[in-house]
């Protein structure tokens, strides 16, 4: 069923306000989500050094083919259900109602996990940024002010907040373009190695299980938050057409953004030498990788200007801002399309006269704050444990549910076959899903390296799996939220009838 209605209808109160974003909005909000400068900064440098070195550009590029394969089916899922809760719905009429209400749990704790990670690197970087000027306040002043200013903006009408994500996101992708192009025009100590970064025997260095896996892992990590082109089809002008445009566009951008700016910089450092030079640049007090930012910085410093590294540090504050405010957006209408089919109050499910889901956001808001608060009283660290422990939780659960929408487009299609080719409806999707697979696997054996949650005493380098209690329940957490969700949803039926009408149909 399609929710896209115009401002006259009387259910307009019930639904999303249709029309205010085009194909560059959209992609806008995708980008953000993805928060490359981000990437760049944080999870690029320990792909080279802890993964498959030179190769580490390879790696984002084949997990951008991966993705750019299930975009495929998800892009002609779009064309049958236009749904703020894309994934759930997508599942739901591919797989069933009890496992679309599972899934759809799973999606919101993903997507207010990844904002709460980027909340905590965000207060952490500023306070640190902000007392080397002189001013001398703790992270959660600074994680409160943009929690504040986010709210305000998700309160907006949509199009307000693809304005502000416009101007941050050409900036920021306009740093690491002229970087890149610097880099790649001079050709560095040693020229062009395309061998050493894109041939599969060195992408695949070390194995799945090894190094390569490691670059893989941070490479799906690096691209979450690219399957939101769906959610705004109830507020594009013509979803049918806009959100698949939308999505390839999205995923295309990231993928070249990622894989020609990780070149760029294995280029800048020479491929025979860039392990040697990332740990040379992001070691401090003797701690390789302590400060893994630093050598994107030394780069642009070098090749562009010592400008360009200052405008980058100030850019990441506002990348970090940007993707929060994307997965604000996100979740609240999550809870929208929840409360309107019924599973979550349906109070929740109204808007506001901007066309915006209201208390959907401050729902979303009021969840965020209550984490923060709790982070705050105890004590904990913002990047060191709410930035590495929500966005491991984040991806794993974003990752199982991409798996499950591979497996729902097939099942969907082979349902309605109504002019859909075999490859749209069944291989990419088949070939996707073994990509998405592989990529959980290797997301939750390295799962301590990306949350920091090892058990005392392993090296999680070198070592698979290994986690610490706390590292185990977050890393099976989404599909204990996804099993509870499915038997909910047994028990439950007579009130899931409506959810199934209004928002799996």
């Amino acid at each position: 069923m399609d929710h896209t209605h115009t401002r006259e209808e009387p259910e307009a109160r019930s639904s999303l306000r249709g029309g205010r974003l085009g194909v560059i909005g959209i992609v806008f909000f995708v980008v953000a989500a993805a928060a490359p400068l981000v990437g760049m900064t944080g999870a690029v440098p320990i792909a080279i050094v802890l993964g498959n070195g030179a190769a580490a550009p390879g790696a984002y590029l084949a997990v951008g083919l991966t993705l750019l394969l299930f975009s495929v089916g998800y892009a002609a899922m779009s064309q049958r259900v236009t749904n703020a809760g894309a994934f759930f719905a997508y599942i739901g009429r591919g797989l069933g109602r009890h496992l679309g209400l599972g899934a759809a749990f799973v999606s919101l704790i993903a997507y207010i996990g990844i904002q709460l990670a980027i909340f905590g690197f965000f207060g952490g970087l500023m306070s640190g940024q902000m007392a080397a000027l002189g001013v001398d306040l703790p992270w959660w002043f600074w994680t409160l002010a943009a929690w504040l200013v986010i709210t305000a903006l998700s309160l907006a009408s949509v199009d307000v907040g693809a304005k502000v994500l416009g101007v941050l996101m050409l900036l920021e992708l306009a740093s690491l373009v002229v970087t890149a192009i610097a880099i790649l025009i001079d050709g560095g100590p040693a020229g062009y190695d395309f061998a050493a970064s894109f041939s599969p025997s060195a992408i695949l260095v070390g194995g799945l299980a090894g190094s390569a896996g490691i670059a893989f892992a941070f490479a799906f990590a690096s691209f979450i938050g690219f399957e939101a082109t769906a959610i705004y089809g109830e507020e594009s002008k013509n979803p049918k057409r806009v959100v698949p445009r939308a999505t390839y566009l999205a995923v295309g951008v990231i993928t070249t953004l990622f894989a020609v700016t990780a070149f760029a910089l294995v280029t800048g450092m020479g491929a025979s030498s860039v392990v040697a030079k990332t740990v040379e640049y992001s070691t401090v007090d003797g701690v390789p990788l302590a400060d893994p930012a630093a050598v994107l910085f030394t780069l642009a410093t070098q090749y562009v200007g010592s400008w360009m590294a200052t405008v980058m540090s100030v850019l990441v504050i506002s990348s970090l801002f940007a993707g929060a405010l994307a997965f604000q957006n996100a979740a609240c209408r999550y809870v929208f399309a929840l409360a309107r089919g019924g599973v979550l109050p349906r109070a929740l499910g109204g808007t506001n006269a901007n066309g915006a889901p209201q208390r959907g956001s401050l729902t979303t808001s009021a969840v965020t704050a209550a984490v923060i608060i709790t982070f705050i009283i105890a004590g904990l660290e913002p990047v060191l444990h709410m930035f590495y422990w929500f966005s491991g939780l984040a991806v794993v659960a974003i990752v199982l549910i991409e798996a499950l929408v591979c497996v729902a487009v097939i099942a969907f299609f082979r349902r309605h076959r109504d002019g859909e080719n075999i490859f749209t409806t069944t291989i990419a999707p088949l070939i996707a899903m073994a990509g998405l697979l592989i990529g959980e696997y290797l997301l939750m054996s390295r799962f301590g390296l990306l949350a920091g949650t090892t058990a005392e005493g392993v090296d999680p380098a070198a070592t698979s799996w290994g986690l610490s209690p706390l590292g185990w329940v977050l890393v099976l957490l989404p599909f204990a939220v996804l099993l509870v969700g499915w038997m909910l949803s047994h028990l439950r039926r007579p009130e899931n009838e409506a959810f199934v009408r209004d928002e799996l149909s």
